[in-house]
């Protein structure tokens, strides 16, 4: 092999490494920086689901308390229902003691 020759190859070898290096420098520059948008995306999914989850969490204790309402109001009638009867029927309960008690 000529001098030359070998001075082309040596020369190509070399600039072969520089591309190499070169090339896994920006391969790292890419990672690092699709690390940092993933961690960005991750951050942002995850703060948008806080606040998704709050909201949710307003809805359900809002539905919850008008149900509670709604269900007081409800037992509220029946009670007032039941009173009532109670009421009615105690009046002729005592109505037959005294009736019982007199006809004896």
């Amino acid at each position: 092999m000529s001098f030359k020759a070998i001075l082309t190859i040596s020369d190509a070898e070399e600039h072969a490494k520089e591309l190499k290096g070169e090339a896994e420098t920006t391969a790292k520059e890419r990672l690092a920086e699709a690390e940092s948008a993933g961690r960005q995306a991750v951050d942002a999914a995850a703060d948008k689901a806080a606040v998704e989850l709050k909201e949710l969490q307003a809805k359900a204790d809002d539905k919850a308390k008008a149900e509670a309402g709604e269900l007081s109001a409800t037992t509220e009638n029946k009670k007032a229902s039941l009173r009532a009867r109670a009421e009615d029927r105690i009046d002729k309960a005592a109505e037959l003691v005294v009736e019982r008690i007199v006809n004896s």
